[in-house]
This record gives structure tokens, C-alpha cells and sequence, in this order.
């Protein structure tokens, strides 16, 4: 810029603060003087800016990982300063690898999400990874994507991406010995058990926290057939961009509400515009279990592929999200003859709190922080242990399950697997009573009636309020016992310690006027009407496990058939397994309701090809009918510790 050019800008500005009647500022004023050095014509953002990190106690870089197509995947990859010979902890995410170290910190803790924490140390090398065709990956993005096989014709999947992953991380990361440890939880977790499929010999320890198994028969997407329909804000936030996508809009703040007068699902989401989702039209088509859904159960697929990693399968007692996963995969591979390397962890934790504070959960809390405990004195020292050959202080026995009413942990050398369990039943009896001892005989009614569904929570039941999603299944369960569609059956005052260790049946002889039924049968503990020490419990009715079968699928979960009306009918299935003591002083209840509103879709009542796209004439009031007696003895099977039945 030329001092001719200044000198005129100068006047300029003078003629304009005469014009304002303003006194001009002094020519000769020096600390008002525009100089070159004050003028700005570009950019104030640099082409390329480097934060100093000479302070930093580690490194960040971010590489684009070959996978064997060619296709390249995004990695942030995290090594403390002077590391050396250090192993390397892997986790694979559709929710952002840049999530993995959100904080601008000097130190390496305090820069990664909570769930990081433990492994940021200075003592591992930690890689997360987007997996293919979200975030920073290339490639194409397909929710949960299946086995290679009849649901994945390609030549790749998350098994070859974590076998490739791993591989280059070993062959380049020369401050790493050689060994890689996999963590991750829910989706995330879904990953860890797709690697342990085919895993890569660097490979040498693995913990899945509540993977996605089988998304029908128990995890995310279905509970025996009943459709978790607010999980379908997942489908909009996850596959309508390569990023984070938006939930789908609200009309109304009560989201029973906004179901209530969608309809059914399929409603709700075809005016969503769902139908721009190839993951929603393949979902819809496949209501039932069949080979779309049999042939991506990884249950099955683990155990007829085992693998020597040593693995620890995590979930939590109250897992609202992924109860079903964690325990049927360790399951399936005991009953193969692995139960060896593979141990089971059920902590008193909701969905993925492993990764979290774990003081409580809802009204309960425990005497210490149990995940960040878990963490230091049993998780670590057992990945040290396979990742750099630390002994451990104690073997990791087969099992450890958490007793939520005497605070501690307790540790089984041999935790049968359902099938192996031995039950007692506990019978419905007259007067809505509840025993161990035979039934006299007699039937129960209520009306269902799909336009007042029975609500998972109390109303109002807010979109995405995360505090109340997260502890649901604590949730004190009072707030439906006085309805009439809602059956509450109840023991006696328990005289001594009846302690349940394992799966409970519902098995239920039930009658319907309609032509398909839905049950819910709750386990719940009914503590005393004064608690000492904590006056809120006082009659608290803690759900210890529950779950929802949908009637269509009482002879084959494949292959449905209605329910012919007015008939006897035996539904049976599995309630989440327990490891619990009901105390002197408490009950034990039972409650059957036919609906849990809007978590699950209503059933209609009237037998339909497919519940999703049930038409509102389709929805109609049944009257159903509990029997305890003649017709069939009603009981929940369960797995009581021998002696303390009461």
C-alpha cells in the first residue's frame, strides 16, 4: 500500500467526522496513525495451522489405513511420549474415531472420553478407528454389516477390516511390541466380536462391553419378536449421513404421544421418510426370524467359529439397550466345549456405564465406584496380563456376576448356562398370590386395549431425555400396579433369604379373544413399606428382570402363526439372568401386562402378515385370561439356589 493511497484515506476520514459534527482526531496523533501493518486483506484463519505440542505427554496423528479392496479407513492413533515396546489397545467405532480423544489436553487422560481413561496411562498406545463409510472412512456404510456369505456377497466385512487394521498397526507402530488388545461397547462391541471371528495373530485379548448380537430375539432392534420402535431415531441419526445424523422431528413433547397417533411403526416411519433407507426396507421385510436375521446372529456364528483369544464378554444387570448379546455369546461358546478362554462379567451397570462413573444406578447406590474399581483391579491387570505377560494377583474365575443387594462382587468357578439350570417354579395363585406351592385352580382377566397402552415410564415420556432411558428397568414399578390392564401377583412376607442365581422362565397358560397377544412378565422385588437409613424405598418395587414375547412366536420364532382366540395357549421364554437375594422382610411380585408403551409397538390383537404396517382398523381391544389352575399352572421358572426357597 502507497503513502499516497494512506494519505488520502486520511482526508477521507476527516470529511466524515466533519460532516457528523465531530472533532476530527489530531493529525499529528500518533497511536491513531493507520499504518500497512494494521490492514488486513486476506484471511485471518492460516492455510495450515500446527498447535505447538512440546508440552504434550503424547502424540496424535490421524492415517488412512488400507484395507485389502483398497479402500481406506480413518485412524486416530494416540502414543504417549518416549513410549516404548508398549501394546496397543484397538477400538473400531461407526461414531466418530476423533471422539476417542475429544479434550485439547496435554495429557493424554485428561484428552480422552471417559471410557478411554483407563487405558490412558502412558502404558498402551491407543488407535480408534471409523469404520468403513462413516466419518473420516472411505467406503460404503452398511448397519452392522453382515459375515462375507449369503448376506455380504463381497470379499470384505469387519472381520477383514480388523485382521487388515491390525496388521498395519503392528507392522508400523515400531514404538509397539507387537500385541493388540480390542475393546468396545455396543456397536462398538459388535466390532470386537466380528474380529474374533478370523482374528489377526496380534490379536491376544479382547473385551466386548454389551455388543449387538442378535438384534431380533434380544438386543436392540426386537425383544422375542416386539419391536423396540423408539430405537428408530437410531436408523435416521446413523444412515442419513455419512456423519451424525438428526433425530427423527417431534410433534409433541410426550413421545407416547407421538406414537400413539402415528399408528403403527411402519406408519410412523413411512411419514419419516424412512423409505430413502435401504437398512429400513430390508428390515421391514423381515418381521420374523429368518435367514436375514439367523445368519448375522453372532451367537451362533461365534460358536461355530471359535477363536483362542482369551475374551472377556461384559454387560450390565439393567442393560436397557444390549441385555440379550454378552451372556447368550458366552453361552454358546460353553456349550461348544470354549469356555476356557471366554469368561462372563455382569456388573449392577446400565447400557455401557462400564465406560462411566458406577456409584449407581438409579436409587440404588453401591458402596464404591464400581466400574472405575473393575477397571483398575480386574480389567487392566487381565489385559496387562495377555498384552505384556504381568502376572495377575488372582485367576479371573469363569464368572463374575455383581449381588446388587450385598454390594459385592461375587466370583463362579462354574456359572451353568441356561439350558443347564435347574428351576423352581413359583407359582400365581389365588387372590393374586404368589408361591412355591401348588395352585388350587383359577384364572385372572384383564382387557388390553391398544388405544391405552400400558407406558414403560411414567407420562410424560420426553424424546431422548437420557437419564430416565438409562434406568428405566430400576424404575419403581407402583406407577402401573393399580391399572386394570396390569396384573400384580405377590408372596407373603419372606421369612428367610430366597436367593436366585441364573435365567427365569416366564411361563405363562393364557387364553386371548383376539388373534395375536403380547406378554410382559416383570421379576420384581417389593422391599419393605419403611426402609431405615433411606425412607424413598420404603415399598419400592425394584425390577429385577423383565421382558416382552410376542404371542405369534409361541411355536417358532421363524415361522408365526395367530393365536386362535378364546384356546389355552403356553407362552415360555427367557427373562434376563440374575444373580439377586430377596431379603427377609421383602416380597417377591410378579406383573403381567400386554403391552410397554411407546419403548415396544402396540400389538394390534388381530393376527396380520406384518405388525409394522398394521392398519388402524386392525387394532382392537381382548380380553386375556391368565390361568392357575386346571388349564395350565402360570409360574416364573426360577433358578433358586437350593435351600432358600421359602
Amino acid at each position: 500500500m502507497n503513502k499516497a493511497f494512506l494519505a488520502s484515506a486520511l482526508l477521507a476520514l476527516t470529511g466524515l467526522y466533519a460532516s457528523a459534527g465531530l472533532a476530527a482526531p489530531p493529525a499529528d496523533a500518533g497511536h491513531d496513525r493507520v499504518t500497512p501493518d494494521m490492514i488486513q486483506t486476506g484471511s485471518d484463519i492460516p492455510a495450515h495451522w500446527k498447535q505447538p505440542e512440546g508440552n504434550f505427554d503424547y502424540t496424535r496423528r490421524e492415517v488412512m489405513i488400507p484395507m485389502r479392496d483398497g479402500v481406506k479407513l480413518h485412524t486416530v492413533i494416540l502414543t504417549p511420549k518416549d513410549a516404548k515396546n508398549l501394546p496397543i489397545i484397538l477400538n473400531r467405532t461407526p461414531y466418530q474415531a476423533d471422539g476417542c480423544a475429544p479434550n485439547n489436553s496435554p495429557h493424554l487422560v485428561d484428552a480422552v472420553w471417559s471410557g478411554m481413561k483407563a487405558w490412558a496411562d502412558g502404558s498402551f498406545i491407543i488407535a480408534c478407528q471409523d469404520i468403513r463409510g462413516k466419518y473420516g472412512s472411505e467406503g460404503k456404510y452398511v448397519m452392522t454389516r453382515p459375515p462375507r456369505g449369503p448376506l455380504n456377497p463381497t470379499k470384505t466385512d469387519d472381520t477383514t477390516d480388523a485382521w487388515d487394521t491390525t496388521d498395519w498397526l503392528v507392522k508400523h507402530l515400531k514404538d509397539s511390541n507387537g500385541k493388540v488388545g480390542m475393546i468396545g461397547s455396543s456397536y462398538d462391541g459388535w466390532t470386537v466380536v466380528m474380529a474374533l471371528l478370523h482374528p489377526h495373530p496380534a490379536l491376544k485379548v479382547a473385551a466386548p462391553e454389551s455388543p449387538m448380537i442378535d438384534g431380533w430375539m434380544g438386543d436392540d432392534w426386537y425383544h422375542y419378536g416386539a419391536l423396540r420402535q423408539i430405537n428408530l431415531d437410531y436408523f435416521t441419526g446413523q444412515m442419513t449421513a455419512r456423519g451424525s445424523g438428526q433425530s427423527v422431528p417431534r410433534e409433541n413433547y410426550d413421545d407416547y404421544t407421538n406414537f400413539l397417533e402415528a399408528g403403527s411403526a411402519g406408519a410412523y416411519a413411512d411419514a419419516h421418510g424412512f423409505k430413502q433407507l435401504p437398512w429400513w426396507n430390508r428390515f421391514a421385510a423381515h418381521p420374523s426370524y429368518d435367514a436375514f436375521w439367523q445368519l448375522q446372529a453372532l451367537d451362533k456364528l461365534v460358536a461355530k467359529h471359535p477363536s483362542n483369544v482369551p475374551t472377556m464378554w461384559l454387560q450390565g444387570l439393567w442393560d436397557q439397550e444390549d441385555i440379550y448379546g454378552a451372556i447368550h455369546a458366552w453361552e454358546a461358546l460353553k456349550e461348544a466345549g470354549h469356555g476356557a478362554n471366554n469368561h462372563l462379567v455382569m456388573g449392577p451397570w446400565w447400557h455401557s456405564q462400564i465406560n462411566r462413573d458406577g456409584w449407581h444406578i438409579g436409587p440404588l447406590k453401591w458402596p464404591g465406584n464400581t466400574t472405575a474399581q473393575f477397571r483398575q483391579d480386574v480389567m487392566v491387570p487381565w489385559f496387562n496380563h495377555y498384552l505384556r505377560g504381568t502376572p495377575m494377583k488372582q485367576p479371573l474365575p469363569e464368572a463374575m456376576i455383581y449381588n446388587a443387594v450385598e454390594q459385592h462382587w461375587d466370583r463362579f468357578n462354574d456359572w451353568k448356562v441356561a439350558s443347564r439350570q435347574k428351576r423352581t417354579p413359583l407359582y400365581l395363585q389365588a387372590k393374586f398370590g404368589l408361591g412355591f406351592e401348588t395352585p388350587a385352580g383359577g384364572s385372572d382377566s384383564y382387557v388390553s386395549d391398544p388405544a391405552k397402552p400400558v407406558p414403560y415410564l411414567p407420562r410424560p415420556i420426553p424424546a431422548h431425555d437420557e437419564d430416565r432411558w438409562r434406568t428405566w428397568l430400576v424404575h419403581d414399578q407402583r406407577f402401573v400396579e393399580t391399572r386394570p390392564d396390569v396384573l400384580s401377583y405377590v408372596t407373603p412376607v419372606l421369612t428367610k433369604t430366597v436367593t436366585v442365581q441364573g435365567a427365569p422362565i416366564a411361563d405363562l397358560y393364557a387364553k386371548t379373544t383376539g388373534t395375536d397377544v403380547d406378554f410382559v412378565v416383570k421379576l420384581i422385588d417389593v422391599y419393605p413399606g419403611t426402609v431405615a437409613g433411606d425412607p424413598t424405598m420404603g415399598g419400592y418395587e425394584l425390577p429385577v428382570s423383565l421382558d416382552i414375547f410376542r404371542g405369534r412366536y409361541r411355536k417358532s420364532f421363524a415361522h408365526p402363526s395367530p393365536v386362535p382366540a378364546n384356546q389355552v395357549q403356553q407362552y415360555q421364554f427367557r427373562l434376563p439372568s440374575v444373580n439377586y437375594e430377596f431379603k427377609p422382610g421383602h416380597r417377591i411380585m410378579v406383573q403381567i401386562q400386554s403391552s410397554l408403551f411407546p419403548l415396544y409397538d402396540r400389538n394390534p390383537q388381530t393376527y396380520v402378515p406384518n405388525i409394522l404396517f398394521a392398519k388402524p382398523s386392525d387394532y382392537t381391544k381382548a380380553t386375556i385370561t391368565i390361568e392357575h389352575g386346571a388349564q395350565g399352572r402360570s409360574a416364573v421358572l426360577l433358578p433358586v439356589v437350593a435351600g432358600t426357597e421359602d
